[in-house]
């Protein structure tokens, strides 16, 4: 297990972490196999898609920011209901299929820490299993 600390930089922002989840794949020297990418909080998550072009996760952003408006009417306390329903939709932790010792993910595709209720420093951690 590799355990990254990821730094986000507004109260929504997708941070790549696509080189670092590779790169715990490459030091784990597995070759055929799953990368399993878990979150440990409640208001952040992970996610699979586009990384070309980076209007894409500006236009995920807006439209979970037009579906689960950060003002709604919700019964937290803490006032940050809404990054924990995003968190909930986009989930917790996503699998990768494992290729000749790299992440068999499409094209334009890319890994996203998804922060809801940032800035904050956050964790991230990267497990590896061999399928050989």
């Amino acid at each position: 297990m590799t355990e990254i600390t990821v730094k986000t930089h507004a109260r929504t922002d997708f941070v790549d972490i696509t080189s670092e989840v590779a790169d715990a794949i490459r030091k784990s020297g597995v070759t055929e196999g799953f990368c399993t990418v878990y979150v440990p909080h409640t208001t952040a998550g992970v996610t699979i898609n586009e990384n070309a072009d980076p209007s894409v996760r500006q236009d995920i952003a807006n439209a979970l920011d037009e579906l689960i408006p950060w003002n709604g009417r919700y019964s937290h306390s803490e006032g940050n209901s809404a990054a924990h329903v995003k968190a909930t939709l986009t989930g917790f932790s996503v699998a990768i299929p494992i290729r000749n010792g790299h992440p068999a993910l499409g094209t334009w595709q890319g890994v996203y820490f998804c922060e809801y209720d940032g800035p904050r420093t956050r964790k991230c951690v990267i497990g590896v299993t061999r399928c050989e």
